[in-house]
């Protein structure tokens, strides 16, 4: 968007038009400048809102009402047109926290209601964890933020700075991670793929996103690399949570077998194909989520281990560089942190011999229980 104090010229980038917007008796008006192909770059769209910034200048000049902040619904719609990040899982996350909580209860008051005060009150009186209570502040925060980007109220302190969370840093329950016997009892009675699919993320500490968006063509048999390179969320294929989590992995020998015995009785062993494509849906899209999470609880509770999720195996996997004496910097390679103090805070470069000894004895925890 190209905002002035006079207006500001923004492209629907769903119907390829220009609108132009400013503000007049504490609304915000809208009048279409004109398609992208008249005005193929921002500059010339701004030329073409002139006589349209003309009559919001003079339509300003005469108005001596004191202009009010924006609904906080409002703020929302245009929010999501032009801030709203376009990663489906954050995305996703975003529109719960909206729609299911900040909307409900402010969705009709100006923004200026959201104040320091009454938004912790009310975080406190929601039924969510502190870590969740955290998220709902952080977006209202950035509502806080677009509104000043966008000119809708001065710039100035946000107010939502000063709200606290507390407990925000702590966990409510503890991530869970196996001992060696634990998965061997645990992956002993697990069906194809779902065995290969505990394998794979417990030797490389993936994410089940990563871990089913993986297709053969990513397995380099010849080096004995894997390539990370997006993920697939509710069956969207989107990028990998952060720039850190791409990554080129060493593949140990034995584990390089294991995946050689699955492609040969998966009925979808083509280099386009996803690794653990799943045969209901015909190889087009690969096993959900919710049918290996399903799979995996299944398998902890009839092992005597209890509950457990998918996010367990990274748990896992973090876990066993530290009993096979990784140092601290290789795990947050290979772990793929995008920030070092997500493992801990420590310098220095990795040796890429320490990360493929590491694999070798995370591989060989797995496969042999040694």
């Amino acid at each position: 968007m190209r905002a002035h104090g006079d207006g500001s010229v923004t492209l629907d980038r769903r119907t390829k038009v220009w609108n132009f917007y400013w503000w007049e008796s504490g609304k915000r008006r809208c009048k279409k400048v004109g398609t992208l192909a008249q005005y193929p770059t921002k500059t010339a769209a701004w030329q073409g809102a002139k006589a349209l910034r003309g009559d919001a200048v003079e339509t300003k000049t005469t108005n001596t009402s004191k202009p009010t902040a924006p609904a906080v619904s409002t703020l929302v719609e245009e929010y999501r047109a032009e801030k709203m990040p376009t990663r489906y899982s954050t995305r996703r996350s975003y529109e719960c926290w909206l729609n299911g909580h900040i909307l409900p209860r402010w969705g009709a008051c100006p923004l200026t209601d959201l104040q320091a005060r009454p938004v912790e009150l009310w975080l406190t009186s929601l039924d969510l964890s502190p870590k969740s209570r955290a998220h709902v502040r952080g977006l209202v925060r950035m509502l806080w933020e677009f509104a000043m980007w966008n000119q809708s109220v001065p710039t100035q302190r946000n107010p939502i700075e000063l709200v606290t969370v507390k407990g925000a840093s702590k966990r409510t329950r503890q991530p869970r991670s196996l001992t060696v016997e634990e998965f061997q009892g645990f992956v002993k009675d697990l069906s194809e793929p779902f065995r290969t699919i505990a394998l794979v993320c417990v030797c490389f500490g993936l994410r089940i996103s990563e871990c089913l968006a993986l297709k053969w063509a990513d397995v380099d048999w010849l080096n004995a690399k894997l390539t990370v390179e997006r993920g697939i969320v509710r069956q969207r294929v989107g990028e990998v949570k952060t720039a850190g989590s791409q990554g080129h992995l060493s593949i140990d020998r034995t584990l390089l077998e294991v995946l050689k015995s699955w492609k040969q009785v998966t009925p979808f062993p083509a280099e386009g194909d996803w690794l653990f494509a799943s045969p209901i849906r015909l190889g087009h899209q690969p096993w959900s989520y919710d049918e290996v999470l399903r799979s995996f609880q299944k398998s902890g509770m009839d092992a005597g281990i209890g509950w457990l999720g998918t996010h367990t195996m990274r748990h896992t996997y973090r876990s066993w560089l530290d009993a096979v004496g990784t140092g601290i910097a290789v795990q947050q390679k290979l772990m793929r942190h995008a920030d070092i103090r997500t493992t801990m805070n420590v310098y220095g470069n990795v040796v890429t011999d320490e990360m493929n000894q590491a694999h070798h004895k995370v591989v060989g925890l797995a496969l042999n229980g040694r």
